[in-house]
């Protein structure tokens, strides 16, 4: 038999119950916040393509600069200074880079005829000296030009440094020529070759168009596609000067972004250029040796010998780095994509659920119980969500042993609960309210349908409250009815379902017909709708609630008529 209990464990489906509450209010508020999801979601879904698969670029890059420049530098010769008007190409003012970067050189300094042998070291606080004393045999740093030899000599006049062993005459420390020597590089211009693929998509292009006027020159509006690049034009789009750049150097990124839409149905797969500086442009900090210094430059060494002696020409170059990031995705409808996508947003609509419990929790709190609605008439109406709160939340209760109970109290109980038989023959004997209110054919409401319905006594702005009749077409009443009768009239009924509520209930005189008025009015309610939760917010009609009102009457007539029980 275990195994069968097992068996019965295992073939089982658990579900959550779910209360349905039937509010215009937060019925409104659902469906706000639904909408609002629902936008949102499908907003997102269109506008990011968030279903389709998306895949990283492979790319390749390749550049072309093409331009002349002429320089014009003076040089001395002879001690004599002479300026000297030269022609560069790219061959002169490019470099080999590796990676996705081209160089364009700006402007330089020379040190030519150096050979290897003993000078002096340029003049710096490292390399002054007055006597041997202060040179070390040997000694070098990576700021020095050379390793001193430990001797003191003259420099220049009555300046004196160490001698070092190094390419001589040592390179001096200069600062960067004023304007650059290569200004008119601003017009350089140079073209840009990208491949990309996406091989999960088996899709390869390059920015390189079969329209393309070859003659075109990049413009942001005019020209957004075109692949040629004026250098000056680059700084214009970044806000820099290259006048003044030039001069120290500086580090520009090209950056070609790639969105590609790979669907059949509306591909678009095109670059889209923009311009970022990236080296340092706020510090002022020109020192030589600190590493805080603007700019890019490096040097490089032009060898050739003369009388069979080897010699250089050290060359200190600035220039531009322009570094080409290139950088997107691809995207293809992807129907696992797309249900994933749904999967994690239906979670959203949860959003409604948590908003509206926490009204029903907030509003049902005993704060708002004792504080709130008894002094905010416009409050009233959210009393209702502690009857939705009752609805939600079922209280559990710790299972105790049940104390002994004490009897000695039943003798308290009426011994008789039997109404006295009607006399036969005589007809039923109704107690008159008040004669104002005595039914009349020419006081039945034009609302009525049963012809037993009375006005309300509610004021005048609550009065449509109880303007209710038990029928919707003319015909006979409810009241007139057996099931009404033994079932909502029942003296003996109403008694014992008071006594079944407290067994201890005291049924004096005066509270008699005021209690079994009250049960009469929960037991039609529960009759006619089913539920004896809605016999709390139930409006009967005023045939029936006259009538129990003939049965049980009150001592003075007057009815306080509906009210909530909230």
């Amino acid at each position: 038999m275990p195994t069968c209990d097992v068996c019965d464990d295992f073939f089982q489906y658990e579900t959550n119950k779910v209360i349905r509450i039937q509010s215009m209010n937060y019925g409104t508020v659902k469906w706000i916040f639904h909408m609002i999801v629902f936008s949102y979601v499908s907003f997102a879904l269109v506008s990011d393509k968030l279903y389709q698969r998306k895949e990283p670029l492979i790319s390749s890059v390749h550049t072309k600069v093409k331009g002349v420049a002429e320089v014009r530098e003076e040089i001395l010769e002879n001690g004599m200074k002479k300026e000297v008007q030269s022609i560069f190409d790219t061959a002169d003012y490019t470099f080999p880079l590796q990676g996705n970067s081209f160089f364009v050189m700006t402007n330089f300094l020379k040190t030519e005829g150096q050979r290897r042998g003993l000078c002096p070291e340029y003049p710096a606080p490292r390399t002054r000296c007055s006597s041997d004393r202060n040179c070390q045999k040997g000694w070098k740093n990576p700021h020095s030009k050379g390793i001193q030899t430990g001797k003191c000599i003259v420099y220049k006049g009555n300046q004196k440094t160490c001698e070092v062993s190094a390419w001589c005459p040592t390179e001096a420390t200069e600062a960067a020529p004023r304007p650059a020597l290569l200004n008119s590089a601003e017009n350089f211009t140079v073209l840009i070759k990208n491949n990309i693929d996406f091989p999960g998509h088996n899709y390869t292009t390059r920015n390189i168009f079969p329209d393309l006027n070859i003659s075109c020159t990049f413009n942001k509006t005019q020209n957004p596609l075109c692949p040629i690049f004026r250098l000056g034009d680059i700084f214009q789009e970044t806000g820099d000067n290259f006048s003044e750049v030039a001069i120290q150097g500086g580090i520009m990124g090209i950056e070609i972004y790639w969105d590609c839409n790979l669907d059949s149905w509306s591909h678009h797969c095109l670059p889209k250029y923009s311009f970022r500086r990236l080296d340092d442009r706020t510090t002022n900090d020109s020192s030589y040796i600190s590493p805080r210094s603007p700019g890019y430059n490096f040097r490089y060494a032009k060898y050739y010998k003369e009388n069979n002696v080897e010699k250089r020409t050290l060359i200190k170059v600035f220039g531009i780095r322009f570094d080409i990031l290139v950088f997107g995705t691809g995207g293809k409808l992807d129907i696992i994509q797309l249900i994933v996508y749904i999967g994690s947003t239906l979670s959203y609509f949860g959003l409604a659920t948590v908003f509206i419990d926490f009204l029903i929790n907030t509003y049902s709190s005993q704060c708002c119980r004792t504080h709130v609605y008894p002094n905010c008439k416009c409050c009233e109406c959210c009393a209702v969500n502690e009857y939705y709160y009752r609805k939600k939340c079922e209280s559990v209760v710790e299972p105790k042993p049940r104390p002994l109970m004490d009897f000695t109290a039943l003798s308290r109980l009426p011994l008789s609960l039997q109404d006295p038989p009607p006399i036969s023959e005589q007809p039923e004997k109704i107690q008159l309210l008040r004669k104002a209110v005595t039914p009349r054919p020419d006081s039945i409401p034009s609302w009525c349908q049963c012809g037993n319905c009375l006005q309300s006594q509610l004021p005048e702005s609550r009065r449509c409250l109880e303007e209710l009749c038990c029928r919707r077409k003319p015909g006979a009443c409810i009241t007139t009815s057996e099931p009404f009768r033994k079932l909502v009239l029942s003296r003996e009924a109403l008694q014992f379902l008071l006594l079944c509520q407290e067994p201890l209930l005291e049924l004096d005189a005066d509270s008699t017909n005021s209690q079994l008025r009250h049960c009469a009015y929960r037991c039609y309610a529960t009759w006619r709708f089913g539920s004896q939760d809605l016999a709390d917010f139930a409006i009967l009609p005023s045939c029936c609630r006259w009538r129990i009102r003939r049965e049980f009457p009150k001592s003075d007539g007057q009815y306080s008529g509906f009210k909530s029980p909230y």
